[in-house]
């Protein structure tokens, strides 16, 4: 099954089995996880666009409004996509930036079951391009990447399905004890658990070693 299958569901629906990674189309750190995330994470994992701002302990969202934080943080970044092998990295202008449209916008992908190639798109616009995502061009640019129709996209984003499952998205992320973003919700592989939450890009490994099963 493909990682697009994967993540297609209607709207209402409970969400298939499996781990959750939640994200920001804001966050640089969430991008360096989407890159990585399909060839690490062992078992199918959902992606979900939250609004990182509503979470508990959103440290990322807040350190890039102070003007002397942002410039050494996104030095580090810079430093560890080029590590990455990733295109270089140009940060958005402005940054940071309103993501509200380009979650609006993921969501309705993910109505579609283009929540990844939509996202990883986005992403790249946003911190390879050097696009702000508050940008209604950029967000429709990301959306032909996948095929998703200009019209069919702007109309997506503006329904209250589309933002009721945002917030639910957002409320889920909570409830899996997200802090702040990007976030992997990985559930107990044995089942006799509630499942754990981890952090940070460095979180991606530890996730990817706790949804390994259990050696027999």
């Amino acid at each position: 099954m493909s990682a697009i299958e994967v993540t297609r569901h209607e709207p209402g629906e409970p969400p298939p089995p499996g781990a959750r990674f939640y994200f920001d189309l804001a966050s640089p750190e969430a991008y360096l996880v989407a890159e990585r995330i399909l060839q690490v994470m062992p078992i199918a994992t959902e992606w979900v666009p939250v609004r990182s701002a509503q979470l508990p302990a959103p440290e990322s969202y807040a350190a890039f409004r102070c003007e002397q934080e942002r410039e050494s943080l996104l030095a580090s970044f810079a430093d560890r996509i080029r590590d990455r092998g990733l295109q270089p990295f140009r940060a958005p202008d402005p940054f940071p930036f309103d993501s509200d449209l380009a979650l609006r916008a993921a969501t309705f992908a993910k109505f579609t079951g283009r929540i990844v190639p939509f996202s990883l798109a986005a992403f790249r616009q946003a911190f390879a391009g050097g696009h702000a995502l508050s940008r209604e061009e950029i967000v429709l640019l990301a959306g032909s990447a996948c095929e998703l129709h200009p019209r069919a996209l702007l109309t997506g984003v503006e329904t209250m399905a589309t933002t009721k499952a945002l917030d639910e998205a957002t409320q889920e992320a909570l409830a899996h004890g997200a802090q702040d973003v990007p976030a992997i919700w990985v559930p107990d592989p044995t089942g006799a658990g509630e499942g754990r939450v981890f952090h940070g890009e460095s979180g991606l490994d530890e996730a990817a070693a706790a949804a390994r099963p259990p050696e027999s």
